[in-house]
């Protein structure tokens, strides 16, 4: 870099970094967008996985009582006794 730069040229440079500055700031907020969004689906998703861990242990509940209180064809005694 040269020390000697016109006036011109450094007011070139200066542009082509606010302009990159610009560009950068651009995208950042573009992907905090993106990842804001994500984190918001992905909220929905572990409550939603929640829930559907919570019936499913509900319908096993329910299945293991009702196995237990239905007699089943093997616990019933044979006519012959």
């Amino acid at each position: 870099m040269s020390t000697d730069s016109t006036p011109a040229e450094l007011a070139r440079r200066l542009e082509a970094l606010e302009s990159r500055i610009a560009y950068q700031e651009h995208w950042l907020d573009t992907l905090d967008a993106a990842v804001a969004g994500q984190e918001q689906r992905l909220t929905r998703l572990e409550r939603l996985n929640t829930l559907m861990q919570e019936r499913l242990r509900d319908q096993q509940r329910a299945l293991q009582e009702n196995d237990t209180a239905t007699p089943g064809p093997e616990d019933e005694v044979p006519p012959h006794y």
